[in-house]
């Protein structure tokens, strides 16, 4: 039979059954709309025998919405409960054996998934967002694209080009991967409970070829932390305890990098980040 999904009311009956009391630690909003599921399925062109990794499955609402489009999803879920409870969850809605991996992990700890996923769906909580974002990005180079529902503050920051208001470290960091943009809103009322923000979904499209190796990624991601670490400051002052250890020695080498040595971290692209670690590194 085809996948059935959640209904609203079935959602709170679940978690009435686990005794699951939606918790702001742990990012806990459930989404209770079938369209909203459908449409973060739809955004992220989840097709049909791909491979996809679910951050954070919860009772199993947008699990179902991947499994419907046809793809086979690894589940990634820190609640003891909650990834006991999804297979049967899936089970009982029209999923078909071996379709679904449930990994009960901590997901900043994952190192393996089965299953090689090439596509990333989240519904992620402020407190660790961009951490677990970059933890996948950074740890499994087979993922190709993805879209995460986020607080629009998070998905602002992620998505910000240099020079705007809200880029920061984030911001740099995940262009280090690929390419950024917010994909749409989402309605307040579609979560149990409602939250008191607003949420957005971001989408991604790792670049074609690497930027650079691991070893250059750790020395460009030193630079960006150190440019961000006191927001609005000078280079050559911001720079000055990882580059050389004296704002002199800071200008030099941001000039040989073909960086302005006043020039602020909220006007540097990823690649001018890249450039500056190199010269650092000789």
């Amino acid at each position: 039979m085809p996948v059935q999904l959640l209904g609203a009311g079935e959602i709170r009956a679940l978690a009435a059954e686990l005794d699951v009391t939606p918790t702001k630690k742990l990012g806990q909003n459930f989404v209770v709309d079938a369209n909203t599921v459908r449409k973060i399925v739809h955004v992220a062109d989840v097709r049909a025998g791909e491979s996809v990794v679910e951050i954070g499955p919860g009772l199993g609402s947008l699990t179902l919405a991947i499994l419907e489009a046809g793809a086979r999803v690894t589940a990634v879920e820190i609640d003891r409960r909650l990834a006991e409870r999804l297979p049967a969850t899936a089970s009982a809605h029209g999923v078909t054996a071996g379709e679904l991996d449930v990994v009960h992990a901590d997901a900043l700890r994952v190192t393996e998934l089965p299953g090689d996923p090439t596509v990333l769906v989240a519904n992620l909580p402020y407190n660790v967002s961009v951490p677990v974002l970059l933890h996948f990005l950074e740890t499994f180079p087979h993922l190709q694209r993805g879209v995460v529902m986020v607080q629009a503050e998070v998905g602002e920051r992620l998505a910000a080009p240099p020079g705007s208001k809200v880029y920061g470290a984030p911001s740099a960091k995940a262009a280090w991967y690929g390419r950024w943009r917010l994909a749409g809103t989402v309605s307040r009322q579609v979560f149990w409970p409602v939250p008191n923000v607003d949420s957005v979904l971001v989408s991604f499209v790792r670049d074609d070829a690497p930027r650079g190796t691991e070893e250059e990624r750790v020395r460009t991601f030193a630079v960006v932390d150190a440019a961000f670490r006191q927001r609005r400051k000078m280079l050559r002052q911001a720079l000055a305890e990882t580059l050389g250890g004296t704002s002199a020695s800071a200008s030099a080498i941001l000039e040989h990098a073909g960086v302005v040595a006043t020039a602020r971290g909220e006007e540097l692209a990823i690649g001018d980040f890249q450039r500056i670690a190199a010269v650092a590194a000789g």
